[in-house]
């Protein structure tokens, strides 16, 4: 029985492993209905530069980037620039940070998101294939639709607002090099915050 098991297991292992997206592979397509009914498709959305945001309201790290201003700031400048940028709650129903349709687009005005697209993924299909791990987990997908950045938001892992003024910040620094069209330095990097929950 054991013998069953065992590599049955390392099979799914592998197979969570190598669907996992990597920096400077395609990014994994999806399909989705964002919280005003719009589709979103990453397919279509190649020639376009798109950040992924993944979020819970409830998190004090995601409470310090939108208390302070910070994430919506940067959602608006960067759409300026014709970037599209899609906000993704993957908590599963009954967890903490799930939400109806309803109820998640008016918590996310109350907020400010000034996302483009906002999507519901609670079957975490979405967040599991970038590999969503916290909130905030930003990814960058350039306009040939290949992973660029995943990581942190800034370089300071606190729920301090003071903090937003001295910390690195990575994910902007990232986004700015993707695109002017050069290389991006440290593309891939550790996250913080609360944990997705799945």
């Amino acid at each position: 029985m054991k013998s069953i098991i065992l590599p049955a297991l390392i099979g799914a292992f592998a197979l969570i492993s190598a669907t996992a997206a990597e920096i400077g592979q395609g990014a994994p397509a999806f399909n989705a209905k964002d919280i005003n009914g719009k589709a979103v498709s990453l397919g279509e959305l190649r020639d376009k530069v798109v950040v992924l945001e993944w979020v819970n309201f409830g998190c004090p790290f995601v409470k310090k980037h939108y208390a302070s201003g910070n994430m919506q700031k940067l959602q608006a400048d960067y759409e300026a620039k014709g970037v599209v940028w899609i906000t993704v709650n993957s908590a599963a129903k009954g967890k903490e940070g799930y939400l109806e349709t309803a109820k998640m687009a008016e918590v996310a005005k109350e907020n400010g998101n000034k996302a483009t697209h906002f999507v519901i993924d609670d079957d975490g299909k979405i967040g599991k294939a970038f590999g969503a791990k916290v909130t905030p987990h930003m990814f960058i997908i350039n306009k040939e639709g290949m992973l660029a950045y995943d990581g942190a938001i800034d370089s300071k892992a606190t729920t301090e607002k003071d903090d937003l003024a001295s910390a690195d910040k990575l994910f902007a620094n990232a986004l700015d090099a993707v695109l002017a069209g050069k290389e991006v330095a440290n593309a891939k990097n550790q996250p913080y915050g609360c944990g997705v929950k799945y």
